[in-house]
């Protein structure tokens, strides 16, 4: 694959160009903010350079990849690209406005896919005229190191997209695994119940947070606890997670809790903020 667009410069996009530019592809990363944007190169330098350190990446390989990477604000820079990765936030609207706009955008035959974690890519489909060709390519968080790549078929997704974006994934170094088009997938359906649990055992006071998470990493080999990967991924994101399921569903065990809840209107978002179920500042 010669270019590749990534919309949405966020821990997760700023990721997936990391990973398409060190195999190679041209990269046009896209935000509204430039800011983000110049953060999203800084970011990915100082992971490559963590690489380095590692031995896992050379320093000529590390300039060859930021050179293949360009940043820009407007999605006209999918105009060229065989495929489009979208990274944005997580939030419907966003997404659809988004997809609208890189349907007019990109090449016909350019395959759109989305890296939502819990959206509708049957939805996201509908809003296009080739939603044969929209797809969701789930990658997992830190992207550079994680295997996984969640392959969702929408309702309409053709087989030949599939096979093409499980093809791309491989050469990632990733390992594909092919869904289904339902809310949560695989990967959120099991997991957020998991994290929305533990808030409950903390909630109704069974246990404290470092108990809870030493319990999941001795006594069933968690590299991470719950609580612990709650944070890292953001108590909002695992709320509107949640709500997604819950909605989506229609069944009261994913009922987000209210502690969660309560956390994330006051703030106590994670690591991003700071403090959530542990204290970041120190």
């Amino acid at each position: 694959m010669e270019k590749v667009a990534v919309i949405g410069a966020g821990t997760m996009g700023n990721g997936i160009a990391h990973v398409f530019a060190q195999h190679g592809t041209q990269v046009a990363l896209v935000d509204v903010d430039k800011a983000r944007l110049d953060g999203a190169l800084a970011t990915i330098r100082k992971n490559m350079d963590r690489q380095i350190k590692r031995g896992t990446l050379s320093e000529s390989d590390r300039d060859a990849a930021l050179a293949r990477i360009s940043t820009g604000t407007e999605l006209d820079a999918a105009s060229d690209t065989e495929l489009v990765v979208e990274a944005a936030s997580e939030v419907p609207d966003v997404k659809f406005q988004i997809f609208e706009q890189l349907d007019r955008t990109a090449p016909a035959g350019a395959i759109l896919a989305s890296n939502t974690s819990s959206i509708s890519i049957t939805e996201i489909g509908a809003r296009t005229g080739r939603a044969e060709q929209v797809i969701g390519m789930h990658f997992m968080n830190p992207v550079p190191m994680m295997k996984l790549v969640e392959v969702i078929r929408g309702l309409a997704t053709s087989d030949e997209t599939t096979a093409t974006v499980v093809e791309i994934a491989k050469a990632l170094g990733k390992t594909p695994v092919e869904a289904n088009d339902y809310p949560g997938f695989v990967s959120n359906r099991v997991l957020l119940p998991m994290i929305n649990e533990a808030v409950f055992c903390v909630m109704e006071g069974v246990a404290e947070p470092e108990a809870v998470d030493t319990v999941m990493k001795l006594g069933m080999n968690h590299p991470m606890g719950p609580l612990a990967l709650a944070d890292l991924i953001g108590l909002d994101v695992c709320l509107a997670i949640l709500e997604v399921l819950h909605r989506g569903l229609g069944d009261d065990k994913y009922r987000p809790c209210p502690l969660l809840r309560k956390m994330v209107a006051a703030g106590r978002l994670g690591r991003k903020s700071g403090r959530g179920f542990y204290d970041y500042a120190k």
